[in-house]
C-alpha cells in the first residue's frame, strides 16, 4: 500500500481555509431578546405590596443581568410593608385580659 503524499504548498494554499468563528458570528442569527412571561398579578389590597409587585414587570424588558436590581428593590419594598404591619397595633390576642 502506498503512502499518501500531501500536495505541494501551492496546492494547499489554493484550498480555502474553513470559516473563522468571527466569520460565523457575523452570519449567525441573533438570539431572541427578553420576552415578558405574561404572569398575571392579582391585587393584594396593600398599595405598598401591589406597587412592589408591579415593579417586577420592569424586569421583563431587561437582560438577565439587570433582573437582580429589580428583584432586590421589590423584595425591599415588600419587606418594608411587612415590617410596617408588625409595627401597627392589632386586635388583642384571644383570651387577653383587657385593662
Amino acid at each position: 500500500m502506498s503512502e499518501m503524499i500531501p500536495g505541494t504548498a501551492a496546492e494547499q494554499a489554493a484550498v480555502p481555509a474553513p470559516a473563522a468563528p468571527a466569520d460565523l458570528a457575523a452570519t449567525a442569527p441573533e438570539p431572541p431578546g427578553p420576552e415578558p412571561l405574561g404572569v398575571a398579578r392579582t391585587a393584594t389590597g396593600s398599595t405598598e405590596v401591589d406597587t412592589a409587585l408591579e415593579r417586577l414587570a420592569d424586569a421583563d424588558g431587561l437582560p438577565v443581568d439587570g433582573h437582580l436590581e429589580v428583584y432586590e428593590d421589590a423584595h425591599g419594598r415588600i419587606r418594608a410593608a411587612l415590617e410596617d404591619l408588625d409595627r401597627r397595633p392589632g386586635p388583642p390576642a384571644p383570651g387577653a385580659v383587657r385593662g
